[in-house]
């Protein structure tokens, strides 16, 4: 349980930091894609004009560490692995490649209390050395057992917070207030809406292979002792790892193997994926909205409402 006193302060709101810069290179490229299964030539392909193609869920890789720069301004040491990956939404404007320096920066957007914890949202924003929008993520946290100084008034339905606005305007190359289309949602019955269905086996040395291909590290999905620790049951899949898998599936069915289609990705994380074991991945198009979620081996959701759009 976290400490007496320790908590993720309202005040937070508007703080950043960056531009942190990022070397794209091909092998990092490919070690993402075939860490998520994929086998298509273009994303391993280094003869390509411009290398190999991005997995569409690449940009977590070069965020990851102003995510983690950000989170240490203001999430004490003890509560780091408290938190659990709860939304993600990602704007391409275009594909990242191989030979880009990419400068990302991170911003605080909401620090709100949540009936499990605190949700802390970070915006972050990443541009090339000409300082051309590339992607734009809106990422969320909820802190679990974590409490909050922001007030909060409970109305039937919703949860109104008072949230202290940023002292300085600051550009935002994305206006992420629109709300994006709405996907599937976890507890529609087996698939019973969806236009296709597909499992996906997950090995159980998924989690570490992800680790070291995204070259992003958390111990709570490698090392079973600090996951326990944290209070999950085991060492759990990476909720982008998941979330990429699916995607995979959706860029193969639905958009002709062109992951260079994808230019919206939305999502809410609704459950834990053990190790081994598979997801089940529900999808359905609307025009050009591709709407999905996904179950665990139980039937129980850990992706849901989520949206793709090409």
């Amino acid at each position: 349980m976290p400490s007496a006193g320790a908590m993720l302060p309202g005040a937070a709101v508007g703080l950043d930091i960056g531009p942190i810069a990022t070397s794209i290179d091909a092998r990092w490229l490919m070690a993402y894609a075939a860490a998520v299964g994929e086998e298509d030539a273009r994303f391993f392909d280094t003869g390509a004009p411009a290398g190999p193609t991005a997995h569409p869920l690449f940009a977590v890789c070069y965020e990851w560490p102003a995510l983690v720069a950000i989170r240490e301004k203001v999430v004490p040491p003890a509560l780091g692995l408290r938190g659990v990956h709860a939304t993600h939404r990602l704007v391409v404007h275009r594909p990242p490649r191989a030979g880009d320096t990419l400068f990302t920066t991170a911003r605080i957007t909401r620090v709100e209390p949540r009936a499990t914890g605190t949700l802390l949202v970070v915006e972050l924003a990443t541009v090339d050395r000409a300082g051309t929008p590339v992607t734009t993520t809106e990422h969320g946290s909820v802190f679990r057992g974590v409490p909050t100084d922001v007030p909060t008034t409970r109305a039937p339905g919703r949860v109104v917070t008072d949230v202290p606005i940023a002292r300085e305007p600051r550009r935002v190359i994305t206006d992420m207030s629109a709300a994006p289309p709405r996907g599937l949602s976890g507890d529609d019955s087996h698939g019973a809406h969806a236009e296709w269905v597909e499992t996906i086996p997950i090995a159980a040395g998924a989690a570490h292979v992800y680790s070291e291909c995204a070259r992003i590290w958390n111990p709570i999905h490698t090392d079973i002792a600090v996951a326990r620790a944290a209070g999950l049951p085991g060492i759990i899949l990476h909720g982008t790892a998941t979330l990429a898998l699916a995607v995979s599936r959706i860029v193969a069915r639905e958009l002709g193997g062109d992951p260079g289609r994808v230019r919206e990705v939305g999502v809410r994380f609704t459950g834990m994926v053990r190790l081994e074991s598979s997801v089940t991945v529900h999808g359905q198009r609307d025009g050009n909205v591709l709407r999905f979620r996904a179950a665990d081996t139980a039937g129980a959701a850990v992706l849901s409402e989520g949206v793709v759009t090409s």
